[in-house]
């Protein structure tokens, strides 16, 4: 809202420093701050309304160090990480952005299931939570919605000429250049663009029409993928919203230089018009998630729950894929990759030998895998920074990708 009143007041009464609310710089660096301030100032008050609403986190007998003393640590508080977000975003950025949209609606969509999953451990004293097939309905749900609006919507265009291209051409205006397109970044590649339109390619004239068979299911694949990743790393004291904090902050960047025509020009990446009012958006989730910390880091005095963490997946993910940048996921979210695949692994393995063998065996001590260093005697603070310095050099190798090809 208060984009929209600077605005008004620059154009209508040329009210001296109004017009700087038009820099994404400007109201990406205010909402870091205004989330950052949320978190950490109401963050309290939320934690200590979870306590009077005895909303305390039930600890299952897993034989781990410390973990015992979790119990009834009040949890749910994932609700500061949407609020601290989403107040940011209504204030500071364009409200009529399809992209902003799409990821307010993500946050919306996800919060709710992730509440309801808490809501049923909690109150209803079930410790499976949500069943599991209700909330891959969810994440379906909601990948059919993104993925629609970003192949369907006429606002949702991309642009792969360079301003050098668009010169040699007289009287071509900018816009006319953007076009409708499926195409995404493959890391590693000089030519690193690949458009899923291309899969089937063997259907003759007109497939890229059909080009939504394979796009939106794509979407499905990683917005599920994503935020039950987010959701096993969900699992010891500062470890998902640290290691998603930085993760978050790289899209950022990422979506700053995708949506600035002279940056995307330089570096001769994929031109998003419109996609940098993410980044206020980004910046309000990356100090939400830093004021968390503030309450999270060891020994935490809140937990996200599901509330928190399957948000924090399904809002990585529906970024990486507006900017076109989720077969990056992999590097950047490797951590999520490492605790999704140690489950995998884990329960196919122990069933494979159980019946092979007659008895089930295991790969890792315990899954997921912060588990089994916790087995292996780590203190858990020790582990979460060792993640963390992990995450930063996966962040940093994202970014050097940019030019490495």
């Amino acid at each position: 809202m208060l984009y929209y009143i600077f605005q008004y007041l620059d154009k209508a009464f040329d009210v001296p420093g109004a017009g700087v609310f038009q820099y994404i710089t400007f109201r990406s660096g205010l909402a870091f701050i205004l989330s950052l301030a949320f978190a950490t100032i109401y963050g309290k008050k939320i934690i200590s309304f979870l306590k009077r609403q005895q909303v305390g986190e039930t600890v299952r007998e897993l034989g781990l160090q410390g973990q015992n003393e979790k119990a009834g640590t009040p949890t749910m508080g994932g609700i500061i990480i949407i609020l601290a977000t989403l107040i940011p975003v209504f204030l500071l950025a364009k409200l009529e952005n399809i992209y902003v949209i799409l990821l307010i609606v993500t946050t919306i969509w996800m919060g709710s299931i992730g509440f309801l999953d808490d809501y049923i451990k909690i109150f209803k004293k079930d410790k499976e939570g949500l069943k599991g097939r209700f909330k891959v309905i969810g994440q379906v749900g909601l990948g059919i919605i993104v993925g629609s609006v970003l192949y369907f919507h006429p606002g949702v265009t991309v642009r792969k000429d360079t301003l050098g291209d668009k010169f040699k051409v007289e009287n071509v205006e900018a816009s006319k250049l953007e076009e409708k397109s499926t195409a995404t970044t493959i890391p590693f590649l000089k030519n690193n663009e690949f458009d899923y339109a291309e899969v089937l390619s063997f259907m003759g004239d007109g497939y890229k029409d059909w080009a939504w068979l394979i796009f939106i299911p794509v979407v499905i694949f990683i917005i599920t993928a994503v935020s039950n990743g987010a959701n096993l790393t969900d699992g010891i004291d500062g470890l998902a919203a640290g290691t998603s904090a930085i993760s978050v902050l790289t899209l950022g960047i990422f979506a700053f230089l995708s949506g600035n025509i002279i940056f995307s020009d330089y570096l001769n990446i994929m031109y998003i018009p419109n996609s940098g009012e993410m980044t206020i958006f980004i910046a309000a989730f990356t100090g939400a998630l830093v004021g968390f910390l503030w309450y999270n880091t060891y020994p935490a005095t809140v937990f996200m729950g599901d509330t928190g963490s399957l948000t924090i997946g399904g809002i990585i993910a529906v970024i990486a894929i507006a900017i076109r940048k989720e077969l990056m996921i992999p590097i950047l979210c490797g951590i999520f990759l490492a605790e999704n695949l140690s489950v995998v692994l884990q329960v196919s393995y122990f069933k494979y030998t159980k019946k092979k063998y007659g008895e089930g065996r295991r790969i890792f001590l315990m899954s997921p895998l912060h588990h089994h260093y916790q087995k292996k005697g780590y203190h858990e603070s020790k582990i979460v920074t060792r993640f963390w310095i992990v995450g930063i050099l996966l962040a940093i190798s994202s970014l050097v990708i940019l030019k490495l090809r």
